[in-house]
């Protein structure tokens, strides 16, 4: 007889859930599928980057109707593995049940990065780079969570 495996739960965590959290979650949901069931937050809310959603468009994957949320949102929710991808929300972020795995991924910010792009596409090039970054890491998370 074979054991059912519970599914493992996963939050994404940034500062403000507008960009790379939001990307890896829907890498995850993605590429984890029925593995993981995934979510993100950040320490504040900054709304969903609409350079984010285009560049995840780009790579097949609509993250348009993901909303934006904060970490309060999940205050009753325990979950097995939370996945800070940012340092500034690796370092505010709050503590978590002895249960609850923490790993802390840096990645670099693409609005800050895109700040100083002269044109769309020169900003672009930004967010597809660390747009690429997280889903090699996020299908490398199996591994690493094994």
């Amino acid at each position: 007889m074979r054991s059912e495996e519970k599914v493992k739960s996963i939050l994404f965590l940034c500062t403000g859930n507008s960009c790379r959290s939001q990307m890896a979650h829907g890498f995850a949901n993605a590429i984890l599928g029925g593995k993981f069931a995934s979510y993100s937050a950040g320490i504040e809310s900054h709304g969903l980057n609409p350079f984010a959603v285009k560049v995840m468009q780009e790579a097949g994957i609509d993250i348009s109707r993901h909303q934006s949320q904060t970490l309060d949102e999940f205050e009753e929710d325990q979950f097995d593995y939370v996945l800070a991808v940012c340092e500034h929300a690796a370092s505010n972020c709050p503590t978590f049940p002895a249960k609850t795995n923490v790993i802390t991924h840096q990645f670099d910010d693409p609005p800050k990065l895109a700040k100083e792009a002269k044109t769309d596409e020169e900003a672009l090039s930004h967010y597809r780079r660390v747009r690429d970054e997280i889903k090699q890491w996020v299908t490398s998370l199996p591994e690493q969570m094994s």
